[in-house]
């Protein structure tokens, strides 16, 4: 449900209402059934879900063929103020998050969908993560992970997140790169049905320009991870100079981008798919999505909120998931 003071109970409330979206998946809420109440009575919204307590969802989880609510209980409804950073509602998101793994690890979900969490109010708890993505990552004790962002114009991996930009060259290694570049075309070939066409971006402007900029990273660390993916069979083009290759043309013949580092990545996200991206965690035991916004506190319990994103998150999470016993897949939504 993410941050219960932000805008992750509204969007989670009109999810529960989507009867397009209960036909593809089967959505259950991660959250506070007290909180999804208040939000619903402010706003008029409908809430009618079936609520799950708890200690029933192990026995319940593998019945659940309606979109539900598993009640965590994790934060006073009456205490939260929407729209303000608090140390209760990050702890509250971040168990939400814990639930969620479990429940992906147990078996009892297919996949995970995440809302958004407040970096602050998650840090004022006690919680020392940078986001979501490095939740995910140790606690499904994955070997490897990247983040990725898909979208129609475009989709983008990264090689490092969430580090300052005098960490990046440093981080930067062969082994990581072709990780990324190897988790990137298993998931877009499942996307997409077919063998995904990667482009690879450099570090330095101009791609380094044969060792003008730079020191040489494109030489010495990208190109040898290009040739070990081009060797296995990849199709797969770079180093290229991070200014063109987003070009319209390049766009249409690649199906996704390596890039190394955040804003390399998500600039031209944001600018291109601000409202449809959909952010997945690779490399994990079970699917993850999430929404590509924050909690919008400005707008928090105003109705305002647009749910799109929230909506074509669990789309993908359904669609890169394998599908459960029923024929259809579940999805929770944090």
């Amino acid at each position: 449900m993410g941050d219960p003071a932000g805008v992750g109970p509204e969007i989670c409330l009109r999810l529960l209402n989507n009867a397009d979206l209960a036909r593809e998946c089967v959505p259950v809420v991660f959250g506070d059934a007290d909180l999804l109440q208040r939000v619903a009575e402010k706003l008029e919204l409908p809430f009618n879900a079936p609520v799950i307590t708890q200690a029933d969802w192990p026995q319940r989880s593998h019945e659940v063929r309606a979109p539900s609510v598993l009640d965590l209980r994790c934060v006073d409804a009456a205490a939260v103020t929407p729209g303000k950073v608090d140390a209760r509602c990050g702890d509250a998101a971040f168990r939400y998050v814990l639930a969620a793994i479990a429940a992906g690890l147990a078996g009892e979900v297919d996949a995970i969908t995440t809302a958004p969490l407040n970096k602050e109010a998650l840090h004022a708890a006690g919680h020392k993560y940078p986001g979501h993505t490095e939740i995910f990552a140790e606690r499904m004790r994955a070997e490897r992970s990247c983040m990725t962002f898909f979208a129609d114009e475009l989709t983008c991996s990264l090689v490092t997140v969430h580090i300052g930009y005098h960490e990046v060259p440093a981080a930067l290694t062969t082994q990581r790169i072709l990780d990324v570049i190897e988790l990137t075309a298993d998931a877009v070939r499942r996307q997409r049905g077919r063998a995904p066409c990667l482009a690879v971006l450099g570090l330095n402007p101009h791609a380094g320009e044969h060792g003008l900029f730079g020191r040489g990273e494109e030489e010495r660390i990208i190109a040898p991870a290009i040739e070990a993916a081009r060797q296995a069979g990849l199709n797969i083009v770079g180093p290229l100079p991070p200014d063109t290759a987003f070009l319209p043309a390049r766009r249409r013949e690649t199906d996704a981008f390596i890039c190394m580092y955040h804003d390399q990545a998500l600039i031209p996200m944001k600018a291109l798919a601000f409202d449809s991206a959909v952010n997945t965690t690779l490399g994990l035991p079970v699917v993850r999505t999430s929404v590509d916004h924050g909690t919008a506190f400005d707008i928090a319990w105003q109705g305002k909120a647009s749910a799109a994103n929230l909506f074509a998150a669990v789309r993908l999470a359904a669609k890169l998931s394998q599908p459960s016993e029923s024929g259809i897949s579940s999805s929770s939504s944090v």
